[in-house]
Order: C-alpha cells, then sequence, then structure tokens
C-alpha cells in the first residue's frame, strides 16, 4: 500500500514578467529583461556603496595615545604590559 496521498506537488513558481497587452517578439522582451536586470543591479551597487565602511581598530586614534604611568615598586616591568 503506497502512501501516496501524503505527498504535496510543488507550487508552480508565478513568472516574474507578464505580457498583458500586445505580442512582443522576443528580441523585444530580451531587451526588455535586460533593462530591468541592469537597473536592479545598479540600484543593488548604489545601496551599497552608500553604507560606511567599518573602520579597523588599527587606525583607530586611542591606540597612540599612551596608558596612565602608575608609580610604585616593580611598576617599571609592568609598564609595557598596558
Amino acid at each position: 500500500m503506497s502512501d501516496e496521498s501524503n505527498e504535496t506537488a510543488p507550487e508552480p513558481q508565478k513568472p516574474a514578467l507578464r505580457v498583458v497587452k500586445g505580442d512582443p517578439t522576443p528580441e523585444e522582451l530580451a531587451a526588455l529583461v535586460a533593462v530591468l536586470a541592469a537597473r536592479s543591479a545598479a540600484a543593488a551597487d548604489a545601496a551599497s556603496r552608500s553604507r560606511k565602511p567599518v573602520r579597523s581598530e588599527w587606525g583607530s586614534p586611542a591606540r597612540a595615545v599612551r596608558g596612565v604611568h602608575r608609580h610604585g615598586a616593580d611598576q617599571w616591568r609592568r609598564s609595557s604590559w598596558g
């Protein structure tokens, strides 16, 4: 006895573009898809360039500031540890 009734068929995908009026040629549809893809890529590129780059801690001005020097016995040895 097969249990095929529980298996569901995959849903068909909806088309990204649909021609509502007219009869475009395959070349015209290809040109339209190319223009839409180029605009989408340009928008994604512009969005990625608008974000500020993350600044590395190596270039942080706080690294140039020396820490507090503590006075006392044996502190000259520990002064290089930070």
